[in-house]
């Protein structure tokens, strides 16, 4: 007896978010030996912050990991879930499971990172074009203002132009859109920084990673 629709979704959607939930910043980080990065800097899991460390070999590989896991979920289920009786659109919903299991990650006590590069990994997962216009984007903005989190924000702004125009205006532009909203969310912070004009610009060297306070309390948050 097959099982239900309904249950082979959900399974398909859980898988996706607890792949999305394997944060690469802090897995990088204790296979190599560094700090934890949700204890120094901007205490945010992300490649940004990982390259305080001063590893950049940690850095792109956590930027590598959390892309990767954004496409993996996208192609996983679009090669998987026809074949078991489900429609492909439900390869972009295991994209977005995986963008908020990086967001909010069950393995690491629902606190993660922004969500850039695995953003950036379901679009791919789209589309090509899709992922490649938005890196284009990043790209641009931050090679004339040197300001990561300005150039991470206009690609999450025309994600969901971009993904309407070359996939069409269906789930897809509103996962990418649902996507974007949760972005500038979780760069609030970047935001008021940038209206004051204090956002730290690319290439600026940051001071060497200091332990928070809570640090002592494990690795585990």
């Amino acid at each position: 007896m097959s099982m239900p629709s309904p249950l082979l979704i959900a399974l398909f959607i859980t898988i996706a978010y607890l792949l999305g939930s394997l944060s690469f910043a802090v897995i990088v980080s204790r296979l190599m030996g560094l700090d934890d990065p949700r204890d120094y800097g901007s205490g945010n899991p992300g490649a940004t912050n990982v390259l305080r460390s001063g590893r950049k070999s940690a850095a792109v590989l956590t930027l590598l990991g959390d892309a990767l896991k954004g496409w993996a979920a996208v192609w996983l289920a679009s090669h998987f879930a026809p074949p078991a009786g489900l429609p492909e659109t439900i390869a972009y919903w295991c994209g977005f499971a995986a963008f908020i299991g990086h967001l909010f990650p069950v393995f690491f006590g629902f606190k993660g990172g922004k969500g850039v590069a695995t953003a950036i990994g379901v679009l791919l997962g789209f589309s090509l074009g899709v992922g490649l216009a938005c890196i284009a984007t990043w790209l641009a903005v931050a090679g004339v203002f040197r300001i990561s989190s300005l150039a991470a924000l206009s690609a999450a702004a025309l994600a969901p132009l971009f993904t309407a125009l070359i996939v069409g205006p269906g789930q897809a532009a509103w996962i990418a859109l649902a996507m974007s909203i949760l972005l500038f969310y979780r760069h609030k912070s970047n935001i008021l920084k940038l209206v004051a004009g204090e956002e730290a610009r690319i290439g600026k060297k940051s001071p060497p990673p200091q332990p928070s306070p809570t640090s002592g309390r494990g690795r585990e948050r």
